[in-house]
């Protein structure tokens, strides 16, 4: 082992830590009492945005991503902060013109990111340039990113090609990124060994413990001459995050990889998030525990409690075993692309589908369509022909880089938003979520941002609460059942007082007295749909569009609303023909399956 060197350390406890187990719904109050000691331990580099961080700052959170990204450079001064990139995607789920893509890098850089780790779902390196480059530009430490995968076509050899592509752009440094945990340790050694006999970079290893085999992939990869790894305090580790942190600097301590971390001063950090955990207890899932099966079936950690989370939206949460199941034929189809988002979101959302319309492909997502029109970028092997030819029929397939046929696109962008942008950051927002950025924009205007409620945390009596089966009762709401669990007892004022309920599984949080108040608030009447012509949703989720109006006459199989379930926009079509009677929804309205929308006859 003589040639052995320090091994470096990125710590991911600030973002993919929480993103992985809890949602990513960690606040930033309970980020900064800790920076001080984060930022004595002597990281290479803390992971503290992107990914999905900025997405549930503001959609969930009702923080200002940016200002939490300013927060945490004032906290961390001697720590290089790192984000994650999702190339022509940003942070969104599109892609974005190249002017957006640079305006954005300049203002993270800008705000304090020193680290950007860039990637492409399908890891088609055409969609890293424009990302690379305004990285390079900002004097910043670009990192290429190899998404890992398994696949008859994802072989050492064309790693190796993807890594010296990125080289070329500028790359300070190659990252394996395993975001589904499917590396073996030998599998791990012949790669990392590839890339150092072709590349002069410094590699890092980024694995998911989702099937337990992380810390042995890091071992095997520090030993064929990995520089870095990822890992996580270990009150946030493992499972679908990442090996702990003071497991790893245990595991090297006194080797010739030493990395020098003190032990005693990560344990009193590990101390410090194990209580912050607690707080969040609503967001854990048992779908993020250690599970070998993700060796078989592909899904990464982020993406087993987003669809655990979705599922139980749906009341479907027994089906999670057949989506589990669906997931690699809708992948094969596909063109086997990486699980990383949005892939993994367009892959997920579609096998949802399948599974739950009782039917492969009866409904196809926009994204899909998109997809199979070379929308994201080139599949890595071939389509199946016949959901291609379902899904766009003769269309053209765009060969190019897709962000060549996106006008500049800043300018209108700020047009669009007006005086609720103070900032260009607050621009940048809005581009990445239109809709959800500009509520967040006007809600700060208007003073009335409020995060989403945390549920109690029970000590003693209470925790008996949530067990008894007498807290547990069914109730009929427009003659739909649920089934209800008192989880605790909140605060009362002005003679309400609010009970904490989980309906199917989904914390609610009802207000009791006066009850006609609630009602007026909660209830809904649209009807249940009964007939050919009451069009319905298959999937809870947000209108996004009605396209149609009443007195329009439409055909059968024509799409008249859009609705957004799982981050993934969807055409509903009627079945019939006819005239369009009544619209009961509009834009932005939250819609449940079996609801009647519209009526058609």
């Amino acid at each position: 082992m003589s040639h052995g060197k320090k091994v470096e350390v990125t710590d991911v406890i600030l973002r993919d830590a929480h993103q992985s187990l809890i949602a990513t719904r960690m606040r930033t109050d309970d980020m900064l009492p800790i920076c001080e000691k984060l930022d004595q331990v002597g990281y290479w580099s803390l992971e503290v945005w992107g990914g999905a961080t900025f997405d549930a700052c503001v959609r969930f959170l009702k923080e200002d991503p940016w200002e939490r990204l300013r927060q945490l450079r004032a906290a961390l001064p001697n720590t290089r902060l790192q984000m994650l990139l999702r190339g022509q995607n940003l942070l969104g789920y599109r892609h974005y013109a190249d002017d957006v893509v640079e305006a954005f890098v300049a203002k993270a850089a800008d705000n304090g990111i020193d680290v950007f780790r860039v990637f492409d779902a399908l890891n088609d390196v055409r969609n890293l340039e424009t990302a690379m480059a305004a990285v390079k530009k900002a004097g910043k430490h670009a990192q290429g990113t190899i998404c890992y995968t398994t696949s008859p076509v994802h072989t050492p050899e064309l790693f190796v090609k993807q890594a010296q592509a990125m080289r070329d752009m500028g790359a300070d440094s190659i990252a394996i990124k395993d975001m589904a945990g499917l590396l073996t340790p030998y599998a791990t050694y012949d790669l990392v060994a590839a890339l150092k006999a072709e590349l002069d970079l410094p590699v890092v290893v980024h694995s998911h413990s989702t099937a337990g085999l992380a810390p042995l992939c890091q071992l095997k990869a520090i030993e064929a001459g990995a520089d870095r790894i990822d890992t996580a305090i270990s009150s946030f580790a493992s499972g679908t995050s990442h090996p702990a942190t003071e497991a790893q600097v245990a595991a090297l301590k006194d080797s010739d990889y030493d990395t020098g971390l003190d032990l005693e001063l990560l344990s009193e950090i590990a101390d410090y998030f194990r209580e912050v955990r607690k707080k969040y207890h609503q967001f854990e899932s048992e779908f993020t525990r250690e599970d070998v099966s993700v060796q078989i079936n592909q899904v990464p950690g982020g993406m087993m409690s987003n669809l655990a989370n979705q599922l139980k939206e749906q009341n479907a949460l027994d089906k999670i075993r057949d989506v589990f199941a669906e997931i690699p034929r809708a992948r094969k189809d596909l063109g086997y692309p990486p699980l990383v988002t949005p892939t993994s979101q367009i892959v997920g959302t579609q096998a949802v589908y399948n599974v739950l319309a009782g039917e492969r492909y009866k409904t196809i997502t926009n994204e899909v369509k998109r997809y199979l029109q070379g929308g994201y970028g080139a599949a890595p092997a071939e389509v199946d022909s016949q959901l291609q030819k379902k899904a766009i029929g003769n269309e053209n397939v765009d060969v190019g880089r897709p962000a060549d046929l996106l006008q500049p696109e800043l300018n209108k962008l700020r047009a669009d938003i007006g005086d609720l942008a103070l900032s260009e950051e607050d621009v940048l927002t809005y581009a990445m979520f239109p809709d959800l950025g500009r509520e967040f924009l006007q809600q700060r205007a208007d003073g009335s941002l409020k995060p989403e409620e945390l549920l109690p945390v029970d000590s003693g009596q209470g925790s008996k609460l949530g067990q008894t089966r007498a807290s547990e009762f069914k109730i009929d709401v427009h003659g739909e059942t649920y089934e209800i669990a008192v989880t605790g007892i909140g605060d009362h004022g002005a003679g309400k007082r609010k009970i904490y309920l989980s309906m199917d599984g989904m914390p609610e949080e009802v207000i009791f007295e006066p009850l006609n108040e609630f009602v007026s608030e909660g209830g809904n009447s649209r009807k249940r749909a009964s007939e050919p012509g009451h069009i319905t949703t298959a999937m809870p989720g947000n209108v996004v569009e009605v396209l149609v109006k009443e007195g329009d006459s439409v055909e059968a199989g024509q799409s008249v609303l859009v609705a957004e379930a799982m981050k993934m926009e969807t055409e509903i079509h009627t079945s019939i023909a006819g005239t369009v009677q009544a619209i009961h929804v509009t834009k932005g309205d939250r819609v449940t399956p079996g609801e009647v929308l519209m009526e058609i006859g």
